[in-house]
């Protein structure tokens, strides 16, 4: 089972009328075995348009760094984005399905995208940073903080937030797992960024009723996969840690149980 994927530097994808574009990582259902989440990873280049549609999808593009202009369905925004994930707070698009987009990238641009099915019952929108949410959770080496860049409702499937921690400090913690608002399953990815780059950290993975606990080492650009277990992760010391994280499921809601540590023997 893939636990993580890692960004690709050299990856390019063909677009019609654009040419070869820099997509770094890509999350499918089949990739990761679960039923609803796709997460992918661009950076666009000055001067580039790129027409897109939402397809079949409700889909939700989170301006990491870069600006951009998006126009859908006669709408023109003005996406003018921060310099890098550790200055300030991001746009954020939200498509319905079957919207077609024009995006004309003014300056180089990093862009997360999510998609999740969806039937289509929220209109497109712009939510703007000062809009966004920003809290502070833990204390001491497990104070981090959160901004809410999409909460449950404001979207169909998909549950989206951004987490910055300093060097050396934990995030996640303590230990949980998150549930729908029936109790059922949630895919989520986590995807890293370090300042400065060659900073990493530590993820765990554990569950004990399915038998799990693993660890993860996570570098600048890589993803990780969670599949209904706990997942703290710490960050090594002299690095700030980012984290976008992507959550889907059939009745998104904000349900969290703590995990227990599993039982140990002690000989």
């Amino acid at each position: 089972m893939i636990h993580k994927v890692v960004s690709d530097y050299q990856a390019r994808i063909f677009f019609e009328g654009v040419g070869e574009v820099e997509r770094r990582l890509q999350v499918t259902p089949e990739i990761a075995g679960w039923e609803h989440l796709y997460f992918r990873t661009y950076t666009y280049r000055t001067g580039m348009v790129i027409n897109g549609e939402s397809a079949a999808e409700e889909m939700v593009m989170v301006l990491l760094s870069g600006s951009v202009i998006m126009e859908v369905e006669g709408q023109r925004w003005v996406l003018d984005g921060r310099r890098s994930v550790f200055a300030g707070k991001p746009h954020v698009i939200y498509l319905p399905p079957g919207k077609d987009y024009k995006m004309s990238v003014l300056a180089d641009s990093d862009c997360a995208y999510s998609r999740a099915s969806a039937e289509g019952r929220l209109p497109a929108r712009l939510i703007l940073p000062e809009e966004l949410a920003v809290e502070t959770v833990g204390e001491g080496l497990y104070e981090y903080q959160v901004t809410h860049l999409l909460k449950p409702g404001d979207a169909e499937k998909l549950v989206c937030d951004e987490m910055h921690a300093p060097g050396g400090h934990w995030a996640d913690y303590p230990s949980h797992r998150h549930l729908d608002a029936g109790g059922g399953a949630v895919n989520a990815v986590t995807y890293y960024r370090f300042q400065p780059t060659d900073g990493w950290a530590v993820q765990r993975l554990h569950l004990a009723e399915k038998g799990q606990d693993e660890a993860v080492v996570v570098h600048h650009g890589d993803a990780v996969l969670v599949r209904q277990t706990g997942h703290p992760v710490a960050a090594a010391p002299g690095a700030s840690m980012y984290i976008l994280n992507f959550r889907a499921s059939e009745h998104p809601g904000d349900q969290v149980e703590l995990v227990p540590e599993p039982e140990v023997e002690i000989h």
